[in-house]
């Protein structure tokens, strides 16, 4: 059965190119980032695992976990590791799981007979400190995934789990918020004293809160 957003995500035990895992486990107190590659030694993967690898930084900061996952063994992990140093500038610095007997792609759904009944599609889930699904996309293996876009979401998530608003399209780090919706005008003028302005009843905007 497919994950829902706010599913809480199946735990599994795995080998990675940095170890045995327990997912829960390791995921610990944190938010998390899970994306699938179909294969080893595919192009727009290779891309893919150097950026993500270039922006570990960026999702250190945001206190998130990357973890990758293909189907392919251990070994074969770590030959094309070197290919994505040469080509991308950077080596994964997160661990990759080894999924070869596609455990962890059947738990996740991420196996799609439509698109291939052998390949992982190329899937992206984040999880929050909950262990519940936040988000998740799905990309076709010719679509390099944005992951700025990502990185966005996170920022817009982590926001919004922290305060009573939303973020209206576009938004990114930095700019007014949307006071959400179940929130009346009684209890807005407690959680923002400072004040906001009224675009239409259902639309009140302010500055993103600190």
């Amino acid at each position: 059965m497919a994950l829902r957003l706010g599913d809480t995500v199946p735990d599994f035990k795995a080998e990675t190119t940095e170890g045995s895992i327990s997912f829960h486990q390791w995921l610990g107190d944190k938010w998390g980032v899970l994306f699938s590659h179909p294969k080893d030694y595919t192009p727009v993967c290779t891309t893919e695992l150097g950026r993500v690898a270039n922006l570990k930084g960026e999702f250190d900061k945001r206190g998130v976990k990357v973890i990758g996952l293909s189907v392919d063994p251990l070994n074969s992990h770590e030959g094309w590791s070197k290919d994505i140093a040469e080509t991308q500038g950077t080596a994964p610095n997160f661990p990759l799981i080894a999924d070869h007997d596609k455990k962890v792609s059947d738990l996740y759904d991420m196996i799609h007979p439509n698109a291939n009944d052998t390949l992982t599609v190329r899937s992206v889930f984040v999880i929050g400190p909950d262990k519940k699904l936040k988000l998740s996309m799905t990309y076709p293996a010719s679509t390099g995934r944005n992951f700025d876009e990502l990185l966005r979401v996170i920022d817009s998530l982590q926001l919004t789990a922290k305060h009573k608003v939303a973020t209206p399209a576009d938004w990114k780090q930095g700019q007014d918020v949307i006071i959400a919706g179940s929130v009346s005008d009684d209890d807005a003028k407690k959680l923002f004293p400072q004040g906001w302005k009224t675009v239409k009843p259902y639309l009140r905007t302010l500055p993103q809160p600190k």
